[in-house]
């Protein structure tokens, strides 16, 4: 029986949970590790399965970058702040 680190439904299972709990905690946060988890999960399915700390290596460095990527790409311009003036709720 293959260690439980190596299935790669188990990396998606992982990564389905952690986008799914993005949306109830926005900020980009859990969507890197999300993209992280999804792509070891893609890695294991084509057939590349390397031990346990490698495989924690690689979702650490992929969901690092997923999340620079994601805030750069979703950030206001110039580091500005965004002020909400009115209330919705009215």
């Amino acid at each position: 029986m293959d260690a439980i680190w190596t299935l790669w439904w188990v990396w998606a299972a992982a990564a389905l949970v952690l986008a799914v709990t993005e949306l109830l905690l926005p900020g980009f946060v859990l969507l890197g590790f999300a993209i992280g988890a999804a792509a070891v999960s893609v890695l294991l399915l084509i057939g590349l399965a390397p031990g346990l700390t490698a495989l924690l290596v690689i979702f650490a460095v992929l969901s690092l970058l997923a999340w620079i990527g994601l805030r750069r790409a979703f950030r206001l311009p110039n580091g500005q702040v965004r002020f909400i003036r009115e209330d919705i709720n009215k």
